[in-house]
């Protein structure tokens, strides 16, 4: 996957994640902060009545008037913004005696009695938060008594107003602004952690980069090395052979007997001369013993620890060595160890592909038609194969 289509992928990914997290999250904490709010509110106004209705039973039991008392309520609250939580007077009736809007006096208090009741014992703000979502379509004025403070030895009842209008109004200011920061904090999230994935991720790839370019390094160090020591090897063989020659002539022109190489070394170079011409090896097909031309193999490979040979001709059998062991007997100059699964003939070599950034695809022309993958470390050692 290229890089560009990873860090694309990266940035959805974080995208729709956020998205998740921000749908199931975004309506719990806009209730939470609005059920914090209205609580508070609600115990405001129920504090603030029972005061009220405390001071007008101060008043009366100090022998003031009834009509003066209300009458002098009615100049305070006059004008009240109704527009949220205020203040009012209910006899036992319903009818507003003391009322922020003079024009409504006298008419009846209409109010959500279940709701009433509910916050009657604790500030149960849900119901209330509730309710004001159940009533966010309404229009007009919308106001419902949250609370009710009676006035000892009268008829009276100090009632706590709000304004479920324009208190959604509110919540929808609220709901807004929480929108507006999960937003923000969306484009936030998503821009700083794409610049941290592409920092890391660009760091890390010249980490690798510096390491593969090691390896590769390390990989042709080797490689020359293992050049200079077949060139060694076969100076120090061509030496012995000429030192044999002499040592025979010198044998042939004084008739004495002269040991011309020491037996060791003689034994190895004879042992290694066989071992590389050797013709044929000995491989099974089924039950039945099938010798096969080395010249005739197409390549060998391995697969659940059985040791495959696969002619030029399509026929495949099996071997009890290994391919280290078999490898060691063939000429080096015509077979290659591609990799540990695989050794190839350089004689069933067809194309030869690059691949990726730096291996290189083998196509064999057996009739098989197989392809085997040369890895970047492998590479410059099947090149100078190649130019032996």
């Amino acid at each position: 996957m290229r890089k560009d289509a990873l860090y694309l992928f990266t940035v959805l990914s974080i995208t729709l994640v956020f998205l998740v997290i921000s749908l199931f999250s975004a309506n719990y904490f806009i209730k939470a902060s609005a059920n914090q709010l209205i609580e508070v509110q609600v115990e405001t106004s129920k504090r603030e009545a029972n005061e009220i209705a405390s001071i007008i039973n101060f008043q009366l039991s100090k022998d003031s008037d009834k009509e003066e008392v209300l009458k002098n309520l009615q100049e305070t609250i006059l004008g009240t913004n109704t527009n949220a939580w205020f203040i009012s007077v209910l006899d036992w009736s319903g009818k507003k005696v003391c009322y922020p809007d003079k024009t409504k006096l006298g008419e009846i208090e209409s109010s959500n009695a279940a709701l009433l009741e509910s916050l009657k014992e604790k500030n149960n703000s849900e119901d209330l938060y509730d309710l004001l979502v159940a009533n966010k379509s309404s229009k007009g004025e919308n106001v419902e008594v949250i609370h009710t403070a009676p006035v000892k030895s009268t008829d009276l009842l100090v009632a706590a107003n709000v304004n479920i209008s324009s208190i959604d109004k509110q919540l929808q200011q609220l709901k807004r602004n929480f929108y507006m920061i999960f937003l923000i904090m969306g484009i936030l999230v998503i821009i700083l952690s794409s610049l941290a994935v592409r920092i890391i991720g660009s760091n890390y790839e010249k980490h690798l980069e510096l390491k593969y370019t090691s390896l590769e390094s390390e990989v042709i160090n080797l490689s020359k090395l293992n050049t200079d020591l077949v060139n060694y090897k076969e100076r120090k063989e061509k030496e012995l052979i000429e030192l044999r020659k002499k040592a025979v002539e010198e044998l042939q022109k004084n008739e004495e007997p002269i040991e011309a190489l020491p037996k060791e070394e003689e034994i190895e170079i004879i042992t290694e001369t066989n071992e590389f011409n050797r013709k044929r090896i000995l491989t099974y097909m089924r039950n039945e013993l099938v010798p096969v031309l080395i010249s005739d193999i197409a390549y060998i490979y391995t697969e659940n620890t059985i040791t495959y040979v696969m002619s030029f001709d399509g026929k495949k059998s099996t071997s009890n060595a290994s391919l280290d062991d078999m490898y060691s007997n063939f000429d080096p100059t015509l077979f290659f160890r591609a990799n540990r699964q695989y050794i190839i003939s350089i004689s069933a070599i067809d194309k030869i592909i690059k691949y990726g950034k730096s291996q290189l695809k083998i196509v064999l022309n057996s009739k098989v038609n197989e392809e085997i993958i040369i890895s970047k470390n492998k590479a410059a050692e099947f090149k100078q194969w190649l130019n032996m």
